[in-house]
C-alpha cells in the first residue's frame, strides 16, 4: 500500500457516515456542505498568501476532507465513489499532457496552454458557447476576468489600451448621468459596466484583478487598524480633517510593513 493514510482517511469518513457513526456526518448532503467547501478552499488560499506552510498542510487536509466526504455521500447515494473521482482526474491529466505522456512536441509554456484549451474543448463537446462552463459560484470579479479572457482568445478585444481607457471614462460619464436621474437600477447597471471595463484594463496589463483587489483590501485593513492604534479618542468623535491627518500618519507607518 503506497499511501496508507489516504486509505485510512477514506475508511474513517465511511465509518462516520455509517449507521453507527456520527449523526451530523450522516445528515450531510452535497448541498449542505456547499459553504464548507468554499470556506475550506479560501482558508487554504489564505495560508498560501501568508506563506504559512504548517497551516497550509492543515488547510489542505480540510479541503481533502470535503472531497472524501462528498465522494462518500455520492457512494451512499449509488452515484460514484472516491475511486471514480481519482480515475476521472487521472485520465484527464494524462489526456491533457500529451507532451509528457504522449509524443506531442512543445516549444513553450504557451504551447502547453494552447494545447490544454484545445483538448479541453474536445472533451466538452456539449458546450455550444465559449462562455459555457464558467463557474457560477466564484466571485463576480473572477467571473469577469474569465469571461474577458475567453472572448479575447477569439479576437473580441479593444483595438488599443487607449480605447479601453476611453471606454472606462465613458462608463463613468454614463454612471454620473444615472446618478443625476436618481434611477437606482440604472446606477447599479452602469456601476457594473465600470467594474467590468476596469477588470479588462487589469487584464490588458496582465494584472490579476482579484489579487489586486485582495491586496487593496489587505492594505486598507492594515492602515485602518493602525489608525485605531494611534487614535487618542474614539474614532467616531474624529472630524473629517482629523481622519485625514490620522490616515496619512497610519499610511506612513505601515508603508514598509510586510
Amino acid at each position: 500500500m503506497k499511501y496508507p493514510e489516504l486509505e485510512r482517511l477514506v475508511d474513517i469518513v465511511a465509518t462516520l457516515r455509517s449507521e453507527n457513526g456520527c449523526q451530523w456526518d450522516r445528515e450531510q448532503t452535497h448541498k449542505s456542505l456547499r459553504q464548507n467547501m468554499l470556506e475550506e478552499a479560501y482558508e487554504a488560499v489564505d495560508a498560501i498568501d501568508d506563506g504559512d506552510i504548517p497551516n497550509l498542510r492543515e488547510e489542505l487536509g480540510d479541503v481533502l476532507l470535503q472531497v472524501v466526504l462528498h465522494s462518500q455521500i455520492a457512494k451512499d447515494n449509488d452515484e460514484f465513489d472516491i475511486e471514480a473521482v481519482a480515475k476521472e482526474l487521472s485520465d484527464k491529466l494524462i489526456h491533457r499532457h500529451p507532451h509528457v505522456f504522449g509524443n506531442t512536441k512543445i516549444k513553450s509554456t504557451q504551447d502547453i496552454l494552447d494545447n490544454w484549451d484545445k483538448l479541453k474543448k474536445e472533451e466538452k463537446k456539449d458546450r455550444k458557447s465559449i462562455l459555457d462552463g464558467i463557474t457560477k459560484s466564484q466571485s463576480a470579479l473572477m467571473s469577469a476576468q474569465k469571461i474577458s479572457k475567453k472572448v479575447v482568445k477569439i479576437g473580441f478585444e479593444w483595438d488599443s489600451v487607449e480605447s479601453l481607457k476611453d471606454c472606462i471614462k465613458a462608463e463613468y460619464k454614463e454612471f454620473e448621468e444615472a446618478v443625476l436621474s436618481g434611477d437606482k437600477d440604472k446606477m447599479e447597471d452602469e456601476m457594473g459596466d465600470i467594474f467590468f471595463a476596469t477588470v479588462n484594463l487589469a487584464r490588458w496589463y496582465k494584472i490579476d484583478a482579484e489579487q489586486a483587489l485582495l491586496g487593496a483590501n489587505k492594505k486598507f485593513t492594515k492602515r485602518f487598524k493602525k489608525m485605531e492604534d494611534l487614535a487618542v479618542k474614539p474614532l467616531e468623535e474624529y472630524s473629517l480633517e482629523e481622519y485625514d491627518k490620522l490616515w496619512k500618519q497610519a499610511k506612513i507607518l505601515t508603508e514598509n510593513e510586510v
